[in-house]
């Protein structure tokens, strides 16, 4: 796929604000916190004839093994290990410090060349003689940029562009993007690490260890699926302003750019109202949908029955998203992890799938067959002119009736049912757009009066 660059140094250097430079938009979390960025997450960007990903990594710490820095290291070591060119981000305005001096000497030892970029030079008279200090770390020539006013970046990436190859030396690739959804500790960056075969994102059962959206590139059967982890969504009341309400407004921007959204839950716990909440808003961004029910080995004094047991639960709580596959697995054991895959395509195809005018029409003639629509008080009958499907992402199918209004809430069940049971539509919402007479008419007097002027 793309090459990738790694962007390495220090905690609070201003790594996550180069990324949103170099990317161009504000997605990496900025804060000033130490250990605000933890996984290795990716964002894809642009230089010239260059494509590439650029990877944010947390900041590196050698002489600190609490909390998260030993896993934080193992995040950066694993982006060096597929990247073409590393980043060194230091300070410019505090100078050289032993810790660049330990980073650099553990970069020298890394297979991938390497870049200095010597950040928060704001003034270009003074970011050259900030940076010529950088030259004792032996790494070539420090750049001075500032990732806040992009001064300098283009400087950086005509240097990083050498180590990349052009655009039409890479393969066109077309990429399924599935977004990893759900509560803090229903094993979202576990059931990651399962489905990549490898520790891409730090899984500790301390709430929040993931606090940005962590893409990865997965290639399986000739197919390529980007999957986004993102920061555990509790209630909003309980989300104070900082590190976990930015994550969690990255999680909801998953969802908006997915195609297909993997909603994780607890088996143990079963289905709670923060799940129905975002089960709800999966159908609102018009998302397909797979509902992953992990920790499947800790259901304890299992027999043939028990699953089944459970799914009638779940399939209960999340009743009005009936269309979505449901698979129990175990992210720590790998159970049943290698379907999820195929649901996922499943999912991916209804979610485009389009059907012929001529088809939905033979749909509705036999569903008003078995069952004529409801008729008001006043006795006037709901009439369904024809129908027409008019976008998909999610399959959006628009009805022209005489009334919208005669149409009740169990109709339009049926109705949608029967187009499910005719065409399909799997593991996706459908959305009916249902357009009166009136409606018609006053869109062609509008038309009339625009050609007027």
């Amino acid at each position: 796929m793309l090459p990738v660059v790694a962007v390495i140094g220090r905690p609070n250097v201003g790594k996550s604000a180069l990324v949103n430079r170099l990317c161009g938009e504000r997605e990496s979390i900025v804060f000033d916190e130490p250990g605000i960025t933890r996984d290795r997450t990716y964002r894809r960007a642009f230089w010239q004839d260059r494509e590439f990903q650029v990877v944010d990594t947390g900041g590196l710490v050698f002489d600190d093994d609490t909390e998260f820095f030993p896993l934080i290291r193992e995040q950066a070591e694993l982006a060096l290990k597929e990247a073409s060119v590393a980043i060194f981000v230091v300070d410019g305005q505090m100078g050289l410090t032993p810790g660049d001096m330990e980073i650099a000497d553990w970069l020298r030892h890394q297979p991938v060349p390497v870049v200095v970029a010597v950040n928060k030079c704001e003034s270009e008279k003074q970011g050259a003689l900030q940076a010529a200090e950088f030259w004792n770390l032996g790494l070539g020539e420090p750049i001075p940029i500032s990732a806040i006013h992009g001064s300098g970046t283009g400087e950086l990436l005509d240097a990083v562009a050498k180590y990349l190859p052009p655009v039409d030396e890479l393969p066109e690739v077309e990429e399924t993007k599935v977004a990893i959804i759900g509560r803090p500790n229903v094993g979202k960056s576990s059931l990651l690490n399962a489905l990549t075969g490898e520790k891409r994102a730090i899984v500790s059962p301390i709430s929040g260890t993931t606090r940005d959206a962590i893409d990865t590139l997965v290639e399986r059967n000739g197919k390529v699926y980007r999957l986004i982890d993102t920061a555990g969504i509790r209630r909003k009341k309980n989300v104070e302003y900082g590190p976990e309400f930015f994550g969690i407004n990255r999680a909801f921007k998953a969802i908006r750019r997915a195609d297909v959204v993997l909603l994780v839950i607890d088996v143990l716990e079963g289905v709670t109202d923060q799940d129905q909440k975002l089960a709800g808003r999966i159908i609102d961004e018009g998302k397909a949908c797979v509902i992953v029910v992990n920790k499947w080995d800790a259901v304890p004094h299992k027999d043939s029955y028990t699953i089944y047991q459970y799914d009638q639960a779940i399939a209960t709580r999340l009743y009005f998203m009936d269309w979505a596959d449901r698979i129990f697995v175990s992210a720590l054991t790998g159970k049943r992890v290698e379907k999820i895959l195929d649901l996922v395509d499943a999912a991916a195809e209804g979610h485009k799938q389009r059907a012929s005018t001529s088809v939905i029409n033979d749909v509705i003639e036999e569903a008003v067959r078995w069952r004529t629509p409801p008729t008001n008080r006043q006795g006037k009958q709901g009439k369904i002119y024809y129908g027409t499907q008019v976008a998909t992402k999610p399959p959006t199918i628009t009805l022209f009736v005489n009334d919208p209004d005669r149409f009740d809430d169990n109709y339009r069940r049926y109705l949608e049912g029967q187009f499910r049971q005719n065409l399909g539509f799997h593991g996706t919402p459908i959305r009916l757009i249902w357009r009166g007479k009136s409606q018609r008419e006053g869109e062609k007097m509008s038309k009339n009066r625009a050609t007027k002027v």
